[in-house]
């Protein structure tokens, strides 16, 4: 009997396995409960069905149709994929374009984010049971890590603007997470996660409590959870374990410029102007191996060479995450009592402690620094000592040189010691190893109450009005920064010398002089009072009018809180900012329409309009007052075809950290038009600006320009942001033919406009460079105007910032077609059972167009995303194809699965630039998994995801991190879960 069981498993494994498959989610859920459904009509419903509330209305409807694009990710999809945490599988919607992911070291944050559409994540309105979460900061986006995924009844997607229905935020759409409120007994699960390469742990366990008391008048559920993920080092894989960028023939081991030997270098020559009636003349500064091109590298300490790009860079990869550790507990309960026939009372309470570490390579030390010649000698061989007093009595020419031409000194602000006698100035790039790697934890505490009463109150008028309360304060530990101040106290014969010419070469003593423990703390509130009356179900000769009616009051508050080193900008290491302290609040009134026009007749099986407003009061001066409102319709020709579309119009008000945020300092990836990185455009134009702007002539167009693919600047908020405005057009069919059974299509084209897009000054750094240099090129520009150099280097950065200030400059667009398809097909045999069945679910996106114009007065100037990658503008890559679908065969107790994600191929979005990889190729990944009821109580899961072990394309300078882009290519490689599950 054993061994037929066995064969009938077998047989069953083969059958799945040998079917071609493709991705997609979830089955319909029917549950008159649920708070949402399936975007497809059942044709199968009567006059008796209950009514239930789509995701995008608040209106009760008898039917499942929603007028706007609406997938649905069952909670079964979930448990056959493995995933704990929600974004692993809603980064596999084609909607989504990933956001901040558990691969996100550098950049990183600790934190999930959703990104439909690649609009943003701040325009993405994440929900909980329809109303709004717990933001993680001052960006008020929701960290989705704080949602309990195994208590999920499903996932709503619904694409375009839903300001009308639930205020600010929804310009690419809502994402909604549904709850389960069904649950009556105890549920526990556990699951584990590892690589085949043995490692990359992930593991947890989850127990919740439901039960109804008082005749069955109220029900509680009371759940807890806990979730470990451990850290994987990029160096764990052969595609990142070594910093990989473009040589001039193929991919070559680069790495860093600033190494634990230590780079250290004098300019080569110094142009003295014509002044007082003597000429302009050159002199040398520089000395020995200090004065190469790129500065003498300390191979052996206090022994010199010339630095050599190719063989002296550090390879920074192998001491950075590839995958960020993650501890998790989340704890809370939710439940609702009826007090009355008119009134039920019902509350939500939620509290996570989510602990997220980033690991980044030792800190590096760059910048120019004032040193002690005569304190020095004691690290260095006779020839660069005596270099370096070579450069003092140069630099002494130098100035007397100036001093004759009626010019000030060589030297100004912090490094005016260096025109003293025995002081010199070096460009110090010195990684500090001896301190260990960077690491930051962030440590966030969110916690959650929502409390609310609903009822009915006559004949079908419903109301609901709730108010919660949400906030969320994150400690942020820096460990491995450096004290900018206490480096240079170090160096000029202030404090005890530190040796830093060679590796290896910091005591411990020097270690603690320099080193400086950072800590950062932030604190985010968001307060709801909303109230809506519905009037559902009156009859009228076409159908069921339903109308909705209501207030709304929210308050949004946060604060960014640096101890004294980060905000005075003394750290090195990890990114110094400015406090960031505001709030705002806004005033609502909200309506909402469902009229039907005609129903049951030739050619007018239904036709239903629908509409909404929504009047919002702003306490935000350059916002005011704000409209928003959408229209649509949905039209049955006949029984098997709906036809529907809609209009929206939405806002995003600006976020407490893009008003009110401090100048901080961020190192984006940017291509310096005045460094040998601009390989295109060395024109006689570019040159003449780049020495207007700062640059030596002797160095336009040399590598010390950009000796890093990253280029320091400085951001900050700006309050007299107004709001940003998009426009939704959809139009799509749902196909149902009653002649194929069970099989639901549906067909949707969308198209987004978002105007006033807020962006950083000249849409970021990279392009502002672009702009001055390459477009506009007028050192009158404002472009222009806001690039700093070092005078003496011609370098950005250090003390030579330019300041990036948030604005409305910035226009996207988007448009494309959604498909999704979901067809069951019972089967007359099965191998565990007389019967199974065969479910398919399909749902890919064609992306027409993804068009991001920076700078709304320079139109021409635009990039379209879709289909391209890179750190130009489009950053993750955006194929123009991407599916995912699921095959499953169900057979008793025993479902069989395959899942096939598809990625299509992209190419790189910088035409003046031509990089090693140009285009990545398309991606298939195979995930199987099973499932088996054991028993009624006990279900046993497990699978395989990335099954054929699918590697990322290696990638050089246009990299996110880890010579890819971890987010949207898998980096873990063949990956096991086994999980189980118990129902009491």
């Amino acid at each position: 009997m054993k061994s037929n069981v066995r064969m009938r498993l077998l047989a069953s494994t083969l059958i799945a396995g040998m079917t071609v498959a493709a991705p997609a989610f979830a089955q319909t859920n029917d549950d008159p409960q649920s708070n949402s459904v399936s975007s497809v009509q059942d044709p199968t419903a009567g006059e008796g069905t209950e009514s239930i509330v789509v995701t995008g209305t608040r209106i009760r409807r008898p039917d499942l149709v929603s007028t706007s694009p609406l997938a649905v990710v069952d909670d079964e999809e979930f448990q056959l994929s493995g995933s704990v945490n929600a974004e692993q599988v809603i980064n596999t919607l084609p909607q989504v374009v990933p956001g901040s992911t558990a691969f996100s070291n550098n950049p990183g944050g600790g934190v999930s984010t959703l990104n439909l559409r690649g609009i943003g994540a701040t325009r993405t309105l994440v929900l909980v049971n329809g109303r709004r979460y717990v933001s993680y900061d001052t960006s008020q986006v929701v960290d989705i890590n704080t949602i309990p995924t195994f208590l999920l009844s499903g996932v709503d997607v619904i694409t375009g603007g839903a300001s009308a229905v639930y205020g600010s935020d929804a310009l690419a759409g809502v994402v909604n997470f549904r709850l389960r409120d069904d649950l009556n007994g105890i549920t526990a699960g556990a699951n584990y996660n590892i690589t085949e390469r043995g490692d990359g742990r992930r593991y947890g366990a989850n127990v919740a409590i439901g039960t109804q008391f008082a005749d069955n008048r109220g029900h509680v559920t009371v759940f807890g959870e806990y979730y470990k993920r451990d850290s994987l080092l990029q160096g764990a894989r052969g595609f990142s374990n070594q910093a990989l960028g473009d040589g001039a023939t193929g991919l070559i081991p680069l790495g860093s410029a600033t190494t634990n030997r230590g780079r250290i270098a004098a300019a080569g020559s110094q142009v003295i102007p014509a002044g007082n009636g003597l000429a302009q003349i050159t002199l040398p500064r520089g000395a020995g191996n200090f004065g190469t091109a790129l500065g003498a590298n300390f191979g052996n300490p206090g022994v010199s060479t010339a630095y050599n790009s190719t063989t002296d860079a550090y390879n920074y990869a192998v001491d950075n995450y590839l995958m960020v550790p993650q501890e998790r507990y989340l704890l809370g309960g939710y439940g609702s009592y009826e007090i009355s026939p008119a009134v039920t009372a019902y509350a939500e309470v939620t509290f996570t402690n989510n602990r997220v570490a980033n690991e980044l390579a030792p800190t590096p030390v760059t910048g120019s620094f004032n040193v002690n010649v005569a304190q020095q000698q004691q690290f260095l061989s006779a020839a660069d000592f005596a270099a370096l007093q070579q450069i003092d009595i140069n630099e002494t020419a130098i100035n007397a040189a100036r001093t004759a031409r009626g010019l000030g000194p060589l030297f100004t602000g912090a490094n005016a010691a260096s025109n003293a006698a025995g002081v010199v100035n070096l460009s110090i790039n010195r990684r500090v190893n001896e301190t260990g790697s960077r690491n930051a934890l962030d440590e966030r505490s969110a916690f959650r109450l929502l409390t609310g009463i609903k009822g009915p109150l006559f004949g079908d008028f419903t109301y609901d009005a709730y108010y919660s309360y949400a906030r969320t304060r994150n400690a942020n530990v820096q460990a491995g920064n450096i004290s900018r101040s206490a480096f240079q106290r170090g160096l000029d014969g202030t404090d005890a010398a530190i040796n830093v010419f060679g590796p290896g070469t910091l005591t411990p003593a020097m270690v603690d002089q320099i080193s400086i423990l950072a800590q950062n703390g932030d604190v985010s509130v968001l307060q709801v009072a909303s109230a809506a009356g519905t009037l559902g179900n009156l009859g009228m000769g076409a159908g069921d009018l339903g109308l909705a009616l209501g207030v709304e009051y929210r308050k949004v508050s946060s604060q960014f809180i640096p101890d004294t080193a980060l905000s005075s900008g003394d750290v090195i290491g990890f990114n110094g900012g400015l406090p960031t302290s505001g709030s705002y609040n806004v005033k609502e009134v909200f309506g909402e329409l469902d009229l039907p026009i005609i129903a049951d007749q030739p050619f007018f099986y239904r036709l239903n309009i629908n509409g909404a407003a929504r009047y919002s009061d702003y306490s935000l001066g350059a916002v005011g007052g704000a409209f928003t409102w959408k229209a649509g319709g949905e039209w049955a020709p006949v029984r098997d075809l709906t036809i529907r579309g809609s209009y929206q119009r939405a806002i995003r008000a600006p976020n407490v950290g893009e008003l009110f945020g401090g100048a901080s300092n961020g190192f984006p990836g940017a291509t310096d038009p005045c460094s040998s990185r601009n390989t295109t455009n060395q024109t006689a134009t570019v040159r003449t600006l780049c020495e207007q702007t700062g640059v030596p002539a002797a160095l336009v167009f040399t590598t010390g320009i950009q000796p890093n693919a990253q280029i320091e600047g400085q951001f900050g908020g700006n309050p007299a942001l107004q709001e940003e405005k998009s426009d939704s057009w959809t139009v799509g069919a749902v196909i149902q033919p009653s002649f194929i059974p069970r099989l639901n299509v549906t067909v949707d084209y969308f198209k987004i406009k978002v105007d006033d897009y807020i962006s950083t000054f000249g849409g970021g750094l990279n392009n502002t460079l672009n702009l001055c240099y390459n477009q506009i090129q007028n050192i009158n520009s404002v472009y222009c105007q806001a690039v700093v150099r070092d005078p003496s280097t011609g370098q950005i950065g250090g003390e030579f910032l330019p300041l990036i200030l948030n604005a409305n400059v910035a226009s996207i667009k988007t448009s494309g077609i959604d498909v999704q398809v979901d067809y069951g097909v019972p089967l007359g045999f099965g191998f565990l059972n007389e019967t199974s069945n065969l479910n398919f679910f399909f749902l890919g996106t064609w992306t027409e167009e993804n068009t991001f114009t920076p700078v709304v007065d320079q139109p021409d100037i635009r990039t379209d995303c879709a289909g391209r990658f890179g750190q130009s503008v489009c950053g993750n890559p955006q194929p123009k194809y991407k599916w995912t679908s699921r095959l499953s065969f169900i057979d008793g107790p025993m479902t069989t699965s395959v899942r096939w994600r598809h990625l299509g191929k992209v190419r790189d979005d910088d035409d003046s630039t031509d990089y090693i990889v140009e285009r990545l190729g398309t991606k298939d990944y195979i995930d199987l998994s099973f499932a088996l009821n054991v028993t009624d109580q006990f279900t046993l899961s497990a699978g395989v995801n990335n099954l054929f072990d699918i590697q990322p394309q290696l990638i050089g300078d246009n990299q996110e991190q880890a010579n890819t882009y971890p987010g949207v290519y898998d980096p873990l490689g063949r990956d096991y879960f086994v999980a189980v599950r118990f129902a009491f």
